[in-house]
């Protein structure tokens, strides 16, 4: 890969029917994953912070299209969507956001700050940038190991400006790290946009002085991120060193459940909706090509539908956690 960046055009020819689908499932059980966890916040069923992915979905469906079994995924706090794309369980997952005794962290996590060993997700962290160093450790274990795994490291265009991460490029170029650090660039630093935020708006080109190749991608386009990712993995696995992309992506929500999203217009949003949703590119392009019908996609949508639907009532069934595991698995 080059110093300087280019921008991945769409490549959705290079999908195949399986892929597509494969894809259309996976974005849509995470939409209607987070839609859900929204009406469960509302009720008061979840406390505490909640950050909804909605309308980034292509990223991580993407990104772990191009990860091998082994590899490691490590984010930030909004994280429900890294966490079904690594194939963790909806309902451990929907338990922990509720705060249950089967959730996937014992109910001690909440949306934050899951985790799970079995599928080589490292966390949900609630510090803006702290994952990043943590992810480059997790790389430099890897190499020191020579077994082969690369650490996608995900952080947001807020968290670009936090010192630690470029001491973690700094480390990471100088040893090779086999480390992709990709920035979920979604416009807005919490209510700040990045025009706003950053003198340097063009994320991609924040590892220059480190010499780490960087590239922008369409994040609305989930087979364009996959190519990239699979460039950028291939890279870092070589033992070329770490990668950054920056994924422009956008969320229809709010930061959180609290944030009202006053700052950017309603037809901006309902824009990016109606042009540039990642669900429904992938619909447009499983009808064109023939490879589905509305109703056969209407049927996938059911099944999730399903899926998520038992999740929510797992959860609610699910015990609160013993008074007595308050202090275990907590370092003292």
């Amino acid at each position: 890969m080059g110093q300087t960046a280019t921008r991945a055009n769409g490549a959705s020819e290079d999908a195949s029917k399986d892929d597509l689908l494969r894809f259309y499932r996976d974005m849509l059980l995470i939409r209607r994953f987070e839609e859900r966890a929204g009406q469960l916040y509302g009720m008061g069923l979840i406390g505490g912070f909640c950050h909804l992915y909605i309308g980034q979905e292509a990223v991580v469906i993407g990104m772990q299209a191009a990860l091998k079994p082994g590899d490691q995924v490590i984010t930030a706090y909004r994280d429900h969507g890294h966490m079904l794309a690594a194939g963790m369980d909806p309902n451990a997952i929907m338990a922990e956001l509720t705060g249950r005794r089967d959730g996937c962290s014992k109910g001690k996590g909440g949306s934050m700050h899951m985790f799970s060993t079995e599928k080589a997700f490292y966390g949900g962290h609630g510090i803006v940038g702290a994952q990043v160093s943590l992810g480059t450790g997790l790389a430099f274990a890897n190499r020191y190991r020579r077994d082969g795994k690369i650490c996608l490291t995900y952080f947001g265009d807020g968290a670009a400006n936090q010192g630690q991460v470029y001491e973690s490029f700094n480390m990471a170029s100088l040893w090779k790290l086999p480390v992709v650090y990709i920035v979920e660039n979604n416009q807005y630093a919490m209510g700040t946009s990045i025009q706003r935020s950053s003198s340097e708006t063009h994320l991609h080109k924040r590892g220059i002085s480190f010499n780490i190749p960087g590239e922008e991608v369409d994040g609305m386009d989930v087979v364009a991120v996959r190519e990239a990712g699979l460039r950028a993995a291939e890279h870092a696995r070589s033992g070329e060193g770490p990668v950054l992309l920056e994924l422009k992506t956008y969320r229809y929500r709010g930061h959180s459940m609290s944030d009202p999203a006053k700052y950017r217009s309603k037809e901006e949003v309902e824009e990016m909706k109606t042009r540039h949703d990642p669900i429904e590119h992938v619909k447009k392009l499983l009808i064109d090509a023939g490879h589905a019908s509305e109703e056969s996609l209407k049927e996938i949508d059911r099944e999730i539908r399903a899926v998520v639907t038992a999740s929510a009532e797992f959860a609610q069934s699910s015990p609160e956690p013993d008074a007595r595991e308050l202090m275990t698995d907590v370092y003292l």
